[in-house]
C-alpha cells in the first residue's frame, strides 16, 4: 500500500487539465489549450546554440556541484547586480531542476510539522501541496482587497505563531503585481515577528503597461535574514522545458538545501546549466520581444474577455500571462454544474477550450485564462466561450 503522505496529494490542476486537453488533441479533436504556463516562443537560437556547444565542447558528461556550476551562479550574481543593484555572494545561490524543485526544497528545508504558512488565495496550484508534504498546514487568506493581494491587515488576523509567508509577484493567476511600499510592509512584518518569507519573482520580467516590478532584493539584503527569493529561465526565456531554477538566500538557508539536494537530484542537468548561462549572460533583447508580445495579447484580450456573458476579470494583470475570470452566480446556475471544477470539465468537452478552474487555485468561482498563445488563438478561444455562454442566457 502506498503511503498516506502521498495518497493526500491533489493533482497539480494545470497539468491535469493540460493532460487532458493533449488526450483529446492526440484523438483528432481541435481544443485549444490555455491550462499549462507556458510561452508559445520558442527557445532563443542563441541559447539553444549554446547548448550545443557545450555538448560539442564535452562539458556535459559528467556530474557537476550540487548547487551548479560556478560559470551559472556567477551569472545569476550578475544579473541580480545588473536588475537590482543588490549584491549577493555565490554561496547565496543554489541551483536546481526548476523553481518547482526549489520551491520543493525550500518546504523541506523550512518547516516542521504542523508549522503555520500563510498565503493569499488564489495561489499557485503546487504550494498547497508542497507544504502538506512537508507537514506544514497552509492557511489560505482571502484578501478583501479588488486585487487579491496580502496584507499586513490579513496577516494580523492570524492567531498562530506563522512561520513562513509566500508572496507570488507577479502572481499565478491574477497576474497581479506587488508594488514597493506593499512588499516592504509584509517584509517588515516578517522581521518583527521572526518569520520567513518566500517571495516567488518568477515571472518578475513580464510586466506591463509600465507596472514597475519589485525584487525583494530591491528592500534588503539576502545575508542572514529570513527572506528567500526563488526565480529561474522559465517563464522570461521560454526555457518551461530546460528546467532551471535557482533560490537566493541566506548562506544558512543555502547549505541545508545543498544537503537535500545531494540525496534528489545530485546535479541539474548539465547541458541545460549551459543554456541558462547563455539566457542569462547574453542578448537580451527576446526577453523584451515576448514582453511586449504578452503586453498587446492582454491588452486585446482583456477587453475580449469581459464581453463574454457571465464572465468579469475585475482588475486588469499587470504581469505574467493569465486572466483570471469570476463566473457569475447566476451562470454557474444557469449552466447546471455543481462549481467551477465541472464547469471548466464542459467547457473543455464542448466549446474545446481548456482552462483549469478556480479550486485548484483555492478559489472557487474562477476560470484561469492563460494568454501566451498567438491573439488568433485567443480571439477563437473567445468566441467559442462567447457561444458556449450565450446558450445558457
Amino acid at each position: 500500500m502506498i503511503s498516506k503522505k502521498a495518497a493526500q496529494v491533489q493533482p497539480a490542476a494545470t497539468l491535469a487539465m493540460s493532460g487532458l486537453a493533449k488526450d483529446m488533441q492526440a484523438d483528432g479533436i481541435d481544443v485549444i489549450n490555455l491550462g499549462v504556463g507556458e510561452s508559445d516562443f520558442q527557445t532563443p537560437k542563441h541559447i539553444a546554440e549554446a547548448a550545443i556547444s557545450a555538448i560539442k565542447l564535452n562539458k556535459t558528461s559528467f556530474y557537476t556541484p550540487t548547487s551548479g556550476v560556478k560559470e551559472l551562479k556567477q551569472a545569476i550574481v550578475n544579473q541580480v547586480a545588473q536588475r537590482y543593484h543588490a549584491d549577493i555572494a555565490l554561496n547565496n545561490v543554489t541551483v536546481t531542476t526548476g523553481a518547482k524543485l526549489s520551491l520543493y526544497v525550500l518546504m523541506q528545508t523550512l518547516l516542521n510539522p504542523n508549522d503555520i504558512v500563510v498565503a493569499a488565495a488564489p495561489l499557485w496550484v503546487s504550494y498547497i501541496e508542497q507544504i502538506k508534504l512537508a507537514g506544514g498546514i497552509v492557511k489560505t487568506i482571502q484578501p478583501k482587497n479588488e486585487a487579491l493581494k496580502l496584507t499586513v491587515a490579513d496577516l494580523e488576523k492570524v492567531a498562530e505563531q506563522v512561520k513562513l509567508i509566500i508572496v507570488n509577484s507577479p502572481t499565478n493567476p491574477t497576474g497581479q503585481v506587488y508594488t514597493r511600499d506593499e512588499l516592504i510592509a509584509i517584509t517588515d512584518w516578517a522581521k518583527q515577528h521572526d518569520t520567513y518569507i518566500i517571495l516567488d519573482e518568477i515571472y518578475g520580467q513580464l510586466v506591463y503597461n509600465g507596472t514597475t516590478f519589485t525584487s525583494g532584493l530591491q528592500i534588503q539584503p539576502l545575508e542572514n535574514s529570513r527572506m528567500i527569493i526563488v526565480d529561474g529561465v522559465s517563464k522570461a526565456y521560454a526555457m518551461t522545458g530546460w528546467r532551471i531554477g535557482w533560490t537566493l538566500a541566506s548562506s544558512e538557508i543555502i547549505a541545508v538545501m545543498n544537503k537535500l539536494l545531494d540525496h534528489m537530484t545530485s546535479n541539474p542537468t548539465a547541458v541545460a546549466q549551459y543554456a541558462a548561462i547563455a539566457a542569462l549572460s547574453g542578448d537580451q533583447s527576446s526577453v523584451e520581444t515576448m514582453r511586449l508580445a504578452f503586453e498587446k495579447r492582454l491588452n486585446t484580450t482583456f477587453d475580449l474577455l469581459n464581453t463574454v456573458p457571465g464572465l468579469q476579470v475585475v482588475s486588469k494583470p499587470q504581469g505574467a500571462f493569465y486572466l483570471f475570470p469570476k463566473v457569475s452566480d447566476a451562470m454557474l446556475l444557469a449552466t447546471g454544474v455543481a462549481d467551477t471544477s465541472d464547469l471548466s470539465m464542459k467547457i473543455l468537452e464542448e466549446a474545446h477550450v481548456a482552462m483549469p478552474s478556480g479550486e485548484g487555485f483555492g478559489m472557487p468561482g474562477y476560470l484561469r485564462m492563460g494568454y501566451a498563445k498567438d491573439q488568433v488563438v485567443l480571439n477563437e478561444a473567445v468566441r467559442r466561450l462567447t457561444v458556449f455562454f450565450q446558450q445558457y442566457i
